[in-house]
């Protein structure tokens, strides 16, 4: 169980003695092997403390690879789970610049970071207690105070909300079982401008939402999906993909862009496209931008002669015709010895498959199994490699 914070363990964190000891804590490894010495240590030092101070330390180590300011600041376990990556948070600060924002579900503060740091008020507002007060400590700049999310408490502000995903400790999927419902969220706000942060797995078709659905990806990974009221969304759009990366890169792709596109042969590429773009759907889009065109009207893999720069590519080798045997075959006489798999569309598990496929060689390749008009097809590749602009047949 997660370690519930009290008011009198912030008063204590925040305080130059728990300031203090919290740096000296950190200097210290807390592994599972050296937990209960360290732990012991702690509390020969700060016995009443010794609790939070260990809490602090690993819910700021865990949040480094999210939050830019994570060794500063004040965290709970749930707030670390659910808590916007800076990098997501500034790109939607961005879009929000100049305007004034309440954050009606600020938690400890990860959007009211990003929206400190651009032109307009901040505003945030929570019903817990402890979360409000690590708030106020993590950015300081901020306005906080308690207010339950479905009650309106300012007037001309862009309203931010960040429903929890979390019920009964299980993560939910279901619009009308987070924290506050989504529904209700929604009902309350009806007529303002709205900006909704929401997983990616939820059914958004059954919202009728009339805005902008937008998916945003990190490094790769999916991370989020948000909704941006009609007031907010850009011009003849419903729908975008925003793809981030840690480096700094970054591009999106909208539903207003073109979608012209053919249905042909396999180029001498393969690109599987980046997840937010697929769960946006919007992979013609992409693929008219690029010049790509697809193997499978219903299937989102792209083919083409070039590779997008910055975007992985799977150069083919050969195709076959899917089976076990004539995979393994094909990788054999190319001596391969290790294997990505990446499937869709076809039935097929690639961690059950791949040591079925007896591999000896030396040679990294990658295969892509799919499905074209009805029958199930596999790619050898060679291993994935990045785009460039000198990238042809």
């Amino acid at each position: 169980m997660p370690y519930l914070f009290t008011d009198a363990d912030i008063d204590f964190l925040i305080s130059d003695v728990g300031v203090a000891a919290l740096r000296r804590v950190d200097q210290l490894p807390l592994t599972k092997a050296s937990m209960i010495s360290d732990l012991a240590a702690v509390r020969r030092s700060h016995d009443d403390h010794a609790a939070p101070l260990v809490e602090t330390t690993t819910l700021r180590r865990r949040a480094r690879t999210k939050l830019a300011q994570a060794d500063e600041w004040l965290l709970t376990d749930e707030a670390v789970q659910q808590a916007t990556p800076s990098i997501v948070a500034a790109r939607r600060a961005e879009r929000l610049s100049g305007r004034d924002v309440h954050d009606v579900t600020c938690s400890v503060g990860s959007e009211l970071a990003a929206l400190a740091k651009t032109p307009g008020a901040v505003l945030g507002s929570d019903l817990d207690l402890v979360r409000l007060r690590m708030a106020a400590h993590n950015v300081p700049a901020a306005a906080v105070f308690r207010a339950d999310a479905l009650t309106p408490t300012s007037r001309d502000t862009v309203v931010l909300a960040d429903p929890g995903r979390r019920t009964g400790g299980r993560r939910t999927h279901d619009p009308a079982q987070l924290e506050p419902p989504l529904p209700s969220l929604l009902q309350q706000y009806a007529g303002r401008d709205l900006v909704v942060k929401c997983a990616p797995g939820l059914d958004f078709d059954r919202l009728g939402w009339s805005g902008e659905i937008e998916l945003v990806s990190l490094d790769g990974g999916v991370r989020e999906a948000c909704l941006w009221s009609a007031g907010l969304a850009g011009t003849g759009i419903t729908r975008r993909a925003s793809v981030l990366s840690s480096n700094g890169s970054s591009f999106e792709v909208t539903d207003a862009e073109p979608d012209d596109i053919e249905v042909a042969e396999p180029g001498a590429w393969i690109v599987d496209p980046d997840g937010a773009v697929v769960r946006a759907g919007l992979v013609r889009h992409y693929a008219a931008r690029h010049g790509l065109w697809q193997l499978d009207p219903r299937i989102a893999y792209l083919t083409g002669d070039t590779v997008p720069d910055g975007v992985n590519g799977f150069r083919v080798l050969e195709r076959i015709k899917f089976s076990e045997k004539a995979l393994r075959l094909a990788l054999a006489a190319y001596r391969c010895g290790s294997v990505e798999i990446l499937v869709r569309g076809v039935d097929v598990d690639p961690a059950n498959l791949r040591p079925r496929l007896k591999l000896t060689g030396e040679v990294p390749l990658s295969v892509i199994i799919t499905r074209i008009d009805r029958s199930a097809v596999a790619f050898v590749c060679s291993a994935r490699e990045p785009g460039r602009s000198d990238h042809g047949v």
